[in-house]
């Protein structure tokens, strides 16, 4: 004798599967919303000591993670979560690639970080230069697949060169089709692969196919520790210059306030624009920071400090919101208002 299952029950089982699948189930899609702030004074050291002084420099971070049907619906009723192609997100990069560029940014953040900051305390220092640092691998490069996106070559046919100019004269006076052996560290190893050089696209000279920008490393008495680990991009230079040079001249300049903020940082000292300014002010201000740094607008396109005052309105914090050109303006600010 068999038994039916009632239609209802059937129905009620399909809607509970569905609603299952709306909240488990990642759609390709991201949401970006106000991430965390974090304080510096455990994460960076100077001479193997930390920040001692009351009071914080903070980073700030953008949220970012894949969406479901529900989440991504819930999103759309929030104030400062967007919703975005993994395309918008990442570009054409994998995952693998994307994260490798993220942390070749963190890494060169860090560099310029603490090249400014030695700059404004007047710390002599001088730059080491560790090869080419991979941003992009041609499709069509014979070395697509072996060599990778944050990977540095150290040399071309067992000859180190001191320059990324150095290494392009070297490739550049071959011939397309000519075969060359990249020296180059991955992941800590060293490695080595042999491939024949391309036509390049951009001036139709020999090359190997690769992005790239010279891969260098402060070198000073001072020694500076970052303790970073799952937080990539370049967006905190400007906060980590102001929390190494107050280590390096070890006075207080922020008399018990807590400071955050972004922007990018150069190794001149200059500041960067950086995206999801809304959202950093608002995780800034609900962790309580007082001031907040944003990179000036420079042209009518770069709207970050606009956009920072903007979102300030909305929330109707009492955070400031205070516009600079360089960390030097930022030193400035805090020596003449705050560390009185």
């Amino acid at each position: 004798m068999k038994h039916k299952v009632p239609v209802k029950r059937l129905l009620l089982l399909l809607l509970a599967l569905v609603l299952m699948a709306c909240v488990a189930l990642p759609i390709p899609y991201y949401i970006e919303a106000p991430g965390s702030t974090i304080k510096l004074d455990t994460l960076v050291k100077v001479n193997d000591k930390k920040d001692k002084f009351s009071g914080s420099f903070s980073l700030t971070s953008v949220g970012i993670r894949q969406a479901t049907v529900a989440t991504a619906l819930f999103a759309k009723t929030q104030a400062f979560s967007d919703l975005v192609t993994k395309e918008e997100l990442m570009g054409t990069a994998s995952d693998d690639d994307y994260n490798r560029i993220q942390n070749f940014y963190m890494e060169s953040s860090q560099n310029n970080a603490i090249t400014a900051a030695l700059n404004l305390a007047d710390k002599p220092f001088k730059m080491d230069y560790l090869g080419v640092y991979v941003l992009a691998v041609e499709k069509n490069s014979a070395f697509y697949g072996k060599i990778k996106i944050g990977d540095t070559v150290v040399k071309v046919d067992s000859q180190p060169f001191k320059s990324s100019d150095d290494f392009m004269k070297y490739v550049q006076s071959k011939k397309v089709g000519d075969q060359v052996t990249i020296t180059f560290l991955q992941d800590g190893k060293e490695k080595n692969v042999s491939g024949a050089l391309m036509k390049l696209p951009s001036n139709g000279k020999a090359g190997i196919g690769i992005t790239l920008t010279d891969h260098t490393q402060v070198n000073s008495q001072e020694k500076v520790q970052f303790d970073v680990d799952n937080i990539g991009g370049p967006s905190a230079g400007l906060m980590f210059t102001l929390e190494i040079y107050q280590q390096l001249i070890k006075q207080d300049i922020r008399n018990g306030h807590e400071i955050a903020g972004t922007g990018t940082i150069d190794s001149q000292g200059n500041v960067g624009q950086i995206g999801g300014i809304d959202k950093k002010v608002v995780s800034a201000s609900e962790s309580g920071a007082e001031i907040f740094f944003a990179p000036a607008d420079l042209e009518k396109k770069d709207t970050n400090t606009r956009d920072a005052i903007r979102a300030a309105k909305k929330i109707e914090t009492k955070m400031k919101i205070v516009s600079v050109k360089t960390a030097q303006e930022a030193v400035d600010y805090l020596k003449k208002y705050i560390a009185q």
